[in-house]
């Protein structure tokens, strides 16, 4: 197999940043001179995103962020790519690096116990431990951990009010709590501490390093862990999944789910085939279109 020409890098860091908009132009053009693309988000509270390039645009990268206020205690996490997993290089600047809409969450005041990859099984299989899936519903579909709750939220901003709902269901309960990366984790666990819970906990680094790092003989995780980019799913060792994506709904779809009546490439699956107009799948039909000639030219399509 030839090697890997493109390095991944995700990554988040919580910090106060007093100018995200100052922030923005120089990030961007380092970027863009090392052949990184991807999306950055920054906000008063810090930085997320993923990107991907050569290892020698990703490095210099990753020390421009080490160096900016607050941000030389940065992590991330690395996998590797034959195919671009990104079109182009987005910096946007956000009120949120992550959104959860509650004001008075800060994961710069506490955050849950961080518990590593080799000590997450014992506790997960606690009976006196609830594991609650913090990802959205299309993310859980997909793989999550034997015995996790799913709360079915459409969106991050969902989960105070599924919590606030669901929450005497788990008294006396300790709770541990995962996501993609780990910065949902950061907030839904001050949340909680907040809300007045004292024992809760979160996987540190996420499903992604817990699939890094756990043999797959030894793990409790099931199925496959989307993820933002074009690879959209990565199973034991972050090797890529057979997932693709639905570009009508944006949901993961099997190879399989191509051959249903309902599928149509760029339009709809059979997730989404009823919830678009007719106005919406001539627009996409017509973006697919546009997509089919940039190839045809050897181009990307942006749109």
């Amino acid at each position: 197999m030839p090697a890997a020409m493109y390095t991944i890098a995700a990554l988040y860091h919580f910090t106060r940043f007093d100018d995200p908009a100052a922030l923005k132009p120089p990030l961007l053009a380092l970027c863009e001179a090392g052949e990184v693309k991807g999306t950055l988000l920054l906000a008063r509270e810090g930085i997320n995103g993923t990107i991907a390039g050569p290892r020698a645009g990703i490095d210099a990268v990753l020390a421009h962020i080490r160096a900016l206020p607050g941000c030389e205690g940065l992590e991330w996490k690395e996998a590797s790519a034959l195919q671009p997993p990104f079109g182009r290089m987005k910096v946007r600047l956000k009120k949120e690096i992550v959104t959860m809409g509650q004001p008075d969450v800060d994961p710069l005041a506490r955050v849950g116990h961080y518990v590593e990859p080799a000590e997450w099984n014992a506790l997960i299989r606690d009976p006196d431990t609830v594991v609650i899936d913090t990802r959205n519903d299309y993310e859980v579909a997909i793989g999550t951990f034997e015995g996790a709750v799913d709360p079915q939220t459409k969106s991050f901003g969902d989960f105070p009010d599924w919590w606030q709902a669901h929450k005497d269901a788990f008294k006396g309960k300790r709770v541990a709590m995962f996501c993609t990366g780990g910065i949902r984790c950061e907030k839904s666990t001050n949340y909680l501490l907040n809300e007045g819970l004292n024992e809760v906990y979160h996987l540190k680094g996420g499903i992604l390093r817990y699939l890094e790092e756990t043999p797959e003989t030894d793990s409790t995780w099931q199925g496959e862990c989307f993820v933002f980019d074009n690879r959209v799913s990565v199973g034991h060792g972050l090797k890529e999944g057979p997932y693709a994506l639905c570009h009508g709904c944006r949901r993961p779809i099997l190879p399989e789910d191509r051959a249903r009546p309902e599928y149509e490439e760029g339009v709809s699956c059979h997730q989404c085939v009823d919830e678009t107009s007719e106005a919406d799948k001539t627009r996409f039909r017509e973006r697919q279109k546009q997509i089919r000639l940039a190839r045809a030219r050897g181009e990307d399509h942006l749109g």
